[in-house]
């Protein structure tokens, strides 16, 4: 496989491995292509599991691991399904994250949730490589672009979508892991960070019977297919 985007060596990460699987299908690889660092592969895709703890240590761990084989990722994609927020983006739709926020990291309180931002703790926004960022908007028009909430806990009343609509209005969607990913990403300097995301759902009360998994597998899909013709 050639490089991707123009990258010398692309690290995709999902969370689980049907995101993995039409991620590869995307790319042309199928199953062929392992998870685990093989002779300096140009595209490793791996699945690292659910929430943005899981995500961040198993980014940090590849990226560590090709650091020490002398051959680096200079790029570094989140990528799968999430949920979408209502006018900002379909259900089925495609998302382009300009930031990864991690959106319940802070503290409640009497007079309403703080990020680590207000506490002064630190930063909860990782804003999407520039480069990396024009690219994937050239490359998918269709797509939407704004800040990716990442979370710990997906919102599932009314209530909680409002309160977390209120804190980012600008958001388009929510998913578990972006935040992690890039977090673990910037410890190398070099790599370009990204998050790629479809909607299988609308935030907000939690409705099973209305999500369209398949539908956002499909998307996701047919966006890497786009991205491997770059």
């Amino acid at each position: 496989m050639r490089p991707f985007l123009g990258y010398t060596r692309a690290l995709i990460v999902t969370a689980v491995e049907v995101e993995r699987a039409n991620v590869l299908a995307g790319l042309g690889l199928g199953e062929q292509a392992p998870d685990a660092l093989e002779a300096g592969a140009p595209v490793v895709v791996t699945a690292c599991g659910v929430g943005p703890a899981a995500a961040g240590a198993v980014t940090a761990q590849f990226m560590s691991m090709a650091a020490q084989d002398g051959a680096p990722f200079d790029v570094v994609l989140s990528a799968g399904i999430a949920g979408g927020f209502a006018g900002r983006v379909e259900i089925g739709g495609l998302v382009v994250a300009t930031e990864s926020i991690a959106a319940d990291l802070g503290a409640d309180g009497p007079d309403g949730f703080q990020s680590v931002d207000e506490l002064g703790f630190g930063s909860s926004r990782i804003d999407g490589d520039a480069r990396l960022l024009r690219t994937l908007r050239l490359a998918l028009p269709e797509a939407v672009g704004g800040p990716v909430l990442t979370v710990s806990t997906a919102t599932g009343t009314a209530h909680s979508k409002e309160l977390v609509q209120k804190r980012h209005p600008d958001a388009v969607a929510e998913a578990m892991e972006g935040f992690g990913v890039a977090t673990a990403a910037r410890l190398w300097p070099a790599a370009a960070f990204g998050e790629i995301r479809t909607i299988s759902n609308a935030v907000g009360p939690r409705d099973r019977a209305a999500w369209r998994i398949p539908q956002a597998l499909s998307t996701l899909k047919g966006a890497f297919a786009a991205l491997s013709s770059r």
